[in-house]
């Protein structure tokens, strides 16, 4: 996504089923190869996984 994601916007290179079509590619970018899951992230619930994810993009929007 060449101009950004917006927060709570799914990546363009997912697939249906949530997979990223570049994992392990070359072009992936650096943002998406840093992120590195943890338990504080992950949860015991994929809930609670979207929940965290949605904070990090929160966290991280540029200013309006």
């Amino acid at each position: 996504m060449p101009q950004g994601k917006p927060a709570g916007v799914p990546c363009a290179q997912l697939t249906a089923d949530l997979r990223c079509t570049l994992f392990g590619r070359p072009e992936r970018p650096a943002c998406c190869g840093g992120l590195q899951p943890s338990t504080e992230m992950c949860g015991e619930t994929r809930e609670h996984a979207l929940h965290w994810l949605g904070w990090l993009e929160r966290q991280t929007a540029p200013s309006a």
